[in-house]
């Protein structure tokens, strides 16, 4: 957390939260809700300016009860998730990057849900990959030792039979199933946080 963000909760320790007007995308965007993308459940104008995407990269937290926010000064700035917490990118030094250009080392547990998105677990961060790098992941994929079609991954999906795997990173991870919905309970977070 920047220290000028320390400073400003330490002076104004009263402010009040604010729900509904920042939204994680699932590409990893961050979107700003006015009154009017909020009333037409819309998803916002995507925030482009890299020192303002910086300083909520750098001061984006969670709370005890599994609501993520933005600590602006004084005041948490709840976020709208689209789909995860985090949302990862493939590179190619780092394996994955998180939208806060951290890298996701040491991926402990991969899902596939039932819509067909990748969700990456390293720690306390659960972090979903953007689709426009799911193609490039799925062709890794393993299914009881040989390469994994299209078809033989969508069969898994659907009965669950046979031993996914996705090689990575020099480790070979077992891939789970998981209903979409499912996700925010299992790892405890919120998508659309409230007062």
């Amino acid at each position: 957390m920047d220290d000028i963000v320390k400073q400003a909760m330490a002076k104004w320790p009263n402010v009040p939260h604010c729900y509904g007007w920042l939204a994680l995308d699932a590409r990893g965007g961050w979107r700003m809700r006015d009154e009017a993308a909020q009333r037409a459940d819309a998803a916002g104008d995507r925030l482009n300016n890299p020192a303002l995407v910086g300083f909520i990269n750098r001061n984006y937290l969670h709370d005890e009860r599994g609501n993520w926010y933005f600590q602006n000064g004084p005041q948490r700035v709840y976020v709208n998730l689209e789909a995860t917490p985090f949302i990862a990118r493939t590179d190619p030094q780092q394996g994955l990057v998180l939208q806060t250009g951290q890298a996701l080392a040491d991926v402990e547990q991969v899902y596939l849900n039932d819509a067909g998105a990748l969700v990456f677990v390293a720690g306390d961060r659960v972090a979903q990959l953007d689709d426009r790098d799911v193609a490039q992941v799925l062709s890794l994929l393993e299914l009881d030792g040989a390469a994994a079609s299209d078809d033989a991954v969508m069969a898994w999906l659907e009965h669950g039979a046979g031993a996914l795997v996705l090689p990575w990173n020099g480790k070979r991870l077992a891939v789970e199933r998981i209903g979409g919905s499912d996700l925010s309970s299992k790892f405890g977070f919120n998508r659309t946080p409230a007062p």
